[in-house]
This record gives structure tokens, sequence and C-alpha cells, in this order.
């Protein structure tokens, strides 16, 4: 006799079990940082026997997105899910505010200056106090300047150390 009843839910798997192991899933452009540690991943939950990964790109254009839903998939069906859907949410927008502590220090450490601040929205909110000076992620000084708006890709500026003389990728709040 065939079976024709739907698949069963994997109950013995939580959606906190499925966010540990997308910790293995490393953000394309830079590896350091998991894509729960950048913020991408949203949401999972599971409908029927189908694991549901929700995500928000880091920006609507960005060209990584096919490669981490590839990875995800990859990834959670190497740990026995077998069916695994990603989908895209848009709104809110994605923001530097979601990434984790975690993250952020795995950034400095590649030396990529975390944003120094929260990402202003926008409903219109201003800023009423200067930009924060931008520390060295390779020595610590505050002596630093803005060579370009734009260092290795668009979500990041390009940074020049007075003290140490090394240029470094600071990422832009956003």
């Amino acid at each position: 006799m065939v079976n024709t009843s739907a698949p069963a839910t994997p109950v013995s798997v939580e959606p906190a079990q499925v966010m540990t192991w997308l910790q293995e899933v490393p953000d394309p452009e830079i590896p350091v940082l998991s894509v729960v540690d950048l913020g991408v991943v949203r949401e999972v939950r599971f409908e029927e026997a189908a694991c549901v990964v929700t995500i928000t790109p880091t920006y609507s254009g960005c060209p990584a997105m096919r490669e981490i839903s590839e990875d995800i998939t990859r990834t959670l069906q190497a740990h026995g899910l077998d069916e695994v859907r990603i989908e895209t949410r848009l709104s809110p927008a994605w923001t530097t505010d979601w990434m984790t502590e975690r993250g952020r220090t795995a950034l400095k450490g590649y030396g990529i200056a975390a944003p120094a601040e929260r990402a202003v929205d926008i409903s219109g909110i201003s800023r009423r106090h200067a930009a924060p000076a931008i520390a060295c992620p390779r020595c610590g000084s505050h002596n630093t300047r803005l060579v370009s708006h734009f260092g290795s890709t668009s979500c990041k500026a390009l940074y020049r150390c007075a003290a140490c003389h090394e240029p470094f990728d600071y990422f832009k709040p956003h």
C-alpha cells in the first residue's frame, strides 16, 4: 500500500536549531560573517514538511542573494532538511542595525570597521550630532579620514588611518 498522506513536519527540528545551522553559511562578500550575523536571515518557520527561510537583501540589487539562497538550501539539506524554501522580504529594508555583536566583532578582526552608529531611518529624523570618528580596525586609532565614500563594495567606504597609515573599509550604516 502506498502512503498518500502529506509528509509530516519535522517536529524534532526547531527554528532555533535551524538558525544555529545557518551560522555555518558565510556571506559571499565578507566570509567571516554568517548570513545570521549579517542580519540577512529574518525568519525560520516550518510549513508542513518545508523549512521556510525568509531573507532580506542588504540592498535591493544585491548580486549575492542567489548564492546566499543556494548556500542556505545546501546547508540545511546537509543537516537532513529535504524540503527548503527561501522567501525574500524587501520591507522593511535591511539595516546594519540588524548585525549581531558577534558579526561586528568579526568585521573588526577581518580589518573592516563596523558601523559606528545606528542607521538613520527614512522617517526624516535628522542627526543632532557630528558624525562619529571611525576607529581603525587595525590599531584602534580614531585619527582616521574618509578617502572615498565607496570602498570595495557600495556598502562600504574607504578610510585611511593617520596613526598606522593603513587603508581600511568602513561598513556604512544603512
